[in-house]
């Protein structure tokens, strides 16, 4: 399966594009099989669902339709300490087997977006580890070189990535579980927000603290999972209800905190000269970067194996150790006993200390958008870790264990591609519970200033784009983001304007604004978001109007019209008047009324901008008039 005389890459823009040309599911399946049995690794998968089960998924589908499924046919693989239905979750401890009933809730989310799942892949036991090597499966090889890690507890769910076997894949991440194999196999690791997608069905490692993490070649691809999976759950206690969306106006004049010199400690030199590229590529784009430090944080991060949230740890498994405490990796095993000599006493103390250095951390951060870190100091070999399996793994966390415990978000990106001869490297992007989209935005601007082909694959990089391609309307007309450029997150599922979060204000627009369109940047840098992709009430004339470039279409209201494909987006309100100041006569805002009769804000065109306008009313929207075109 090729494309441009290469391997069919399985980002999620260029597989909707074979979709539309023609390719079936049923053919990439075959192609994901192929890829696994070239690739070798026993050490990935510990189950796969047979071919029969998924040809099952992919009936109930139906036609290829992004938009109502804006994950149709994307192959993806779960860490085996979250359920899916008809396969067993082990957490990597056979003793520990059993047969969920239910997907998880994000893993059916995902399967309701089209997504489908292959297998179950490996991890370091009980989510416990950033190394990848605490397993009673063979250890999953690194994709780049064997004598690296995997990275842990996520090992297997980064390598199949890696390898472009699956679009994506789901792991946990607690200390770095995420974000640690993100960064050893040149790949984008999104550690969300604390209760942004819902951990019902997840084996908990420290329930108060973990997260269900995305694996992805490319930050877009990353975002449109995300978006497909971050819903309120309310039948999970930890869940939140929360908008994830960019604090300030303009995001990439966000202030960014570095660590000063001692605070990035044992930076491995060649890594360091990658975080100063990153850092300076941040400021090329207009962020204001500061210096600050990071000791309260490394102080937080020893709470997380050195204090009582080990004791969380040994709440799971405390009957497996007491039963069968040799079904339980022996490293594992060690660092969950100590919870043993831990008392309730010493839990309420790290408690208060934790509070302390929240406190001590926030006064750091109070005049701070996001921070860029390393993700890790440097890579670890097999052999080190070996020499020193705590210690190493200690080592690994130095830029990762303190996020969940403050309740950050972040996101891990390469910044320099793999050559063979030096390691790929990487930063991560923190921010504030609920700045899921600020961390992202950065962290697309620095893949694609920075970073190489992903993973483990020689795929080109208008392959992996930040953003992700999407259809360009109903009737599986071909994609019209191969001539117009790169297309934003997925549209979300709902009524036909979601609602928005009060500083901000919805935005319906139509054509040179859309995703992927020339003037879509216009958006974006002031940290618009996508919200959903519909159309108007059948009211309204689409004309293509006279001048440019970029051409512009202009939407007027007629009796006699006819539904328009729109995108309506989410702009902060402290943005609008800048961004209107720019749009030329005779495009101006009015109401838009939609298909479900609401109304939102939106472009309109002056009659007496018809002059010279061809009408494309017939097409039902820009992007299938520019893909006729095409």
């Amino acid at each position: 399966m090729s494309v441009d005389g290469n391997v069919l890459p399985f980002t999620i823009e260029t597989l909707h594009q074979a979709y539309a040309d023609g390719t079936t599911a049923a053919e990439v399946v075959d192609e994901v099989f192929a890829r696994i049995a070239r690739v070798a690794d026993p050490g990935i998968f510990i189950a796969l669902h047979p071919r029969a089960a998924l040809h099952e998924q992919i009936a109930s589908l139906g036609p290829f339709d992004p938009v109502a499924k804006p994950l149709w046919g994307i192959p993806f693989a779960v860490k085996d300490n979250i359920d899916v239905a008809g396969l067993p979750t082990t957490a990597a401890c056979p003793a520990f087997a059993y047969e969920p009933r239910e997907d998880a809730a994000a893993v059916a989310l995902l399967r309701a977006a089209g997504a489908l799942v292959i297998g179950k892949t490996n991890l370091d036991q009980f989510a416990t580890g950033l190394v990848g090597m605490r397993t009673p499966y063979p250890v999953p090889r690194n994709a780049l070189d064997p004598r690296w890690v995997p990275g842990g507890s996520s090992s297997g769910s980064a390598v199949a990535v890696a390898h472009g076997i699956v679009s994506f894949s789901l792991g946990t991440d607690t200390a770095g579980s995420g974000r640690v194999p993100a960064a050893l196999n040149n790949l984008v690791g999104l550690k969300p927000s604390l209760g942004l997608v819902s951990t019902r069905g997840v084996v908990p490692a420290c329930r108060t603290l973990d997260t269900v993490s995305i694996f992805a070649l490319a930050v877009g691809d990353a975002r449109r999972v995300l978006s497909a999976c971050a819903r309120f759950d309310a039948h999970d206690p930890f869940s939140r209800a929360m908008a994830w969306t960019p604090e300030t106006p303009d995001t990439f004049r966000a202030r960014i905190g570095i660590p000063d010199v001692a605070g990035l400690g044992p930076l491995d030199p060649a890594d360091r000269d990658a975080f100063d590229r990153a850092v300076a590529t941040l400021q090329a784009g207009g962020a204001l970067v500061r210096p600050f430090d990071l000791t309260p944080f490394h102080a937080v991060a020893s709470l997380l194996y050195h204090g009582a949230w080990v004791a969380e740890r040994h709440s799971v498994i405390a009957s497996l150790l007491a039963d069968n405490p040799d079904a339980v990796h022996p490293v594992t095993r060690s660092i969950v006993s100590r919870a043993e000599d831990i008392s309730a006493t010493d839990a309420f103390r790290d408690l208060y200390r934790l509070r302390e250095l929240a406190r001590e951390c926030a006064d750091h951060l109070e005049e701070l958008d996001a921070l860029c870190v390393p993700s890790i100091p440097a890579p670890l070999t097999v052999a080190d870790y070996e020499a020193d399996p705590v210690g190493s793994n200690d080592r690994l966390g130095t830029y990762t264990n303190f996020v969940n415990l403050l309740d950050l978000c972040g996101i891990a990106v390469p910044v320099q591609g793999f050559s063979g001869e030096r390691p790929p490297a990487s930063v991560t992007i923190l921010a504030r519970a609920g700045q899921d989209g600020l961390a992202s935005a950065l962290a697309g601007r620095l893949q694609r200033a920075l970073a190489g082909p992903p993973g483990a694959t020689d795929w080109k990089p208008h392959h992996v784009r930040e953003h992700s391609a999407a259809s360009p309307g109903a009737g599986g007309a071909a994609l019209a983001a191969r001539a117009t450029g790169p297309v934003d997150e997925a549209p979300v599922a709902g009524p036909a304007c979601p609602p928005v979060a009060t500083d901000e204000l919805a935005l319906a627009v139509v054509g040179a604004h859309m995703s992927g369109m020339p003037l879509n940047g216009e958006l974006t840098d002031r940290g618009g978001r996508l919200l959903v992709r519909t159309r108007t009430a059948a009211e309204y004339r689409l004309y293509a109007l006279a001048g440019g470039p970029p051409q512009r279409p202009g939407l007027v209201r007629d009796a006699g019209g006819a539904p328009i494909d729109i995108e309506i987006w989410a702009m902060p309100r402290s943005a609008i008047g800048d961004f209107l100041a720019g749009v030329p006569s005779p495009l101006g805002l009015g109401r838009l009324t939609l298909s479900d009769g609401s109304e939102v804000p939106g472009f309109i065109c002056e009659p007496h901008g018809l002059a010279g306008a061809r009408e494309v009313t017939s097409y039902g929207g820009w992007r299938a008039y520019l893909a006729s075109r095409a």
